[in-house]
């Protein structure tokens, strides 16, 4: 991966992490404050906290592929340590599917006359649920380059006594 690939990746990462902070202080100061324009009604409240949460699994998402690129640039990718942050992710995805179907759900009473809407909405957490084994068999590709790393260093090392 090229320096400016990574310093880009960087910088977008980082722009996106401060503007998620930003916006979830916003939205924590209008609940907490009393300043709420809609009087805390309780779809509305129910609303912001999930979004809240859902912003708080993206961060963990965005922080996890940063420590994934830094190990990417400095080449210990191929390393069990990398297990860690992949397993964020797949959490972070996971967790804003099981979001977005409490969004559903909170939003179903308001779609009986078109359900097809709710319908949507499940298929839409479905496919987030499948964005997640996507970075699943990811992961196992990895487990199985880091298993091939290892044997190659392995043998590496019995050639090196050989010669």
């Amino acid at each position: 991966m090229g320096k400016l690939t990574v310093r880009a990746l960087r910088a977008v990462l980082g722009v996106v992490l401060a503007s998620t902070v930003f916006v979830q202080v916003l939205m924590v100061w209008t609940l907490i404050s009393g300043n709420d324009p809609e009087d805390g009604t309780l779809p509305l409240t129910a609303f912001r906290v999930i979004t809240i949460l859902g912003m708080a699994a993206a961060q963990v998402a965005l922080v996890c592929v940063g420590r994934l690129v830094t190990m990417v640039r400095r080449g210990t990718v191929f390393s069990h340590a990398a297990f860690r942050y992949v397993d964020g992710v797949i959490g972070a995805i996971v967790a804003a599917a099981l979001l977005w179907f409490t969004v559903t759900a909170v939003n179903a009473p308001g779609q009986r006359d078109d359900p097809g809407v709710t319908l949507i909405m499940g298929g839409i957490g479905l496919a987030i649920l499948g964005v997640a084994l996507i970075v699943l068999v990811l992961r196992m590709l990895l487990a199985q380059a880091v298993a091939r790393d290892v044997e190659a260093s392995r043998m590496q090392a019995e050639l090196d006594q050989v010669i």
